[in-house]
């Protein structure tokens, strides 16, 4: 298995950081995260041909993670591809990318993949603060999407990776994930949230864990809570995304982030790192 930070920034972060979106490869396919961006293209420059993505997990509906979801069809829908593409994610996030692909009028992009939404019910199905994650359900959406009706449970497979979900928190409902493929090795991603157990507990024991360092305001995360959650979670090596520009107040935190848990580092824009033994 090998990650790719297509995109490590924040919202706002350096010129050189795209919004964060992750690649998972595992058994010659790609599972793509998150698409606050040109997604496509950054899959593009890190290697990844088009017609082996396999399907995209969104994390939640906030723009920087969502909104780049109409470009990836366009381009996904220009480069040839026939088949369609399965988009996974909790019932808000799925939501917001259909709304987003609806405001554009795609009733000339004849033979457009047609996308297939699956709604993931991390835990036990229920959101912090909220009454109850929606019923899944099947119903046509603009575009030719339709809405599976076996929506997944906290845990599925794809890409012969074990793909487990669990609620972060953050000011919308939001999941992070953990793959583990077939050789055993273990990936887990925070996505955007403030520390948290839950998270702790879904990383337990990963090669890598990849975690959001905004900062520590509310909702989010700063270098020292995820290294915090690293160490508590017993990983063998933690990169963080999700990054504010650079400043002396970002390298005093990644400072005190490392006298918690040492192998902490940024992640490279672009980066490819496998996951396994060979994790440092």
């Amino acid at each position: 298995m090998t990650l790719y930070t297509l995109g490590t920034g924040a919202a706002v972060s350096d010129p050189f950081r795209s919004t964060t979106m992750l690649a998972v490869e595992a058994a010659q396919r790609v599972i793509l995260i998150d698409c606050g961006g040109d997604v496509g293209q950054r899959a593009m420059a890190a290697g990844i041909p088009l017609d082996r993505i396999e399907a995209l997990i969104l994390t939640h509906e906030h723009p920087d993670h969502v909104a780049g979801f109409p470009l990836l069809m366009e381009k996904l829908w220009l480069s040839g591809r026939e088949r369609s593409l399965t988009v996974y994610g909790i019932g808000a996030a799925l939501e917001q990318a259909e709304r987003s692909f609806a405001a554009f009028d795609t009733s000339g992009w004849t033979g457009m993949p047609e996308i297939v939404y699956r709604e993931i019910h991390p835990d036990d199905g229920r959101a912090p603060d909220t009454d109850g994650a929606e019923t899944a359900r099947t119903r046509e959406a603009a575009g030719g999407a339709r809405r599976a009706d076996d929506a997944e449970p906290a845990t599925f497979e794809l890409a012969e990776c074990e793909i487990s979900a669990a609620w972060g928190r953050h000011s919308v409902p939001v999941t992070g994930l953990r793959f583990r493929d077939a050789g055993g090795a273990v990936l887990a991603y925070s996505a955007d949230t403030e520390y948290t157990p839950a998270i702790v507990r879904l990383a337990h024991g990963a090669d890598l864990l990849v975690h959001e360092a905004t900062g520590s305001a509310s909702n989010h995360s700063s270098a020292s809570d995820a290294a915090r959650a690293a160490r508590e979670a017993d990983v063998r090596a933690l990169r963080l995304v999700h990054l504010p520009p650079d400043s002396e107040a970002l390298r005093r935190e990644m400072s005190k982030a490392r006298t918690i848990f040492a192998n902490t580092e940024k992640a490279v824009e672009g980066g490819a790192y496998p996951v396994g033994r060979s994790t440092e």
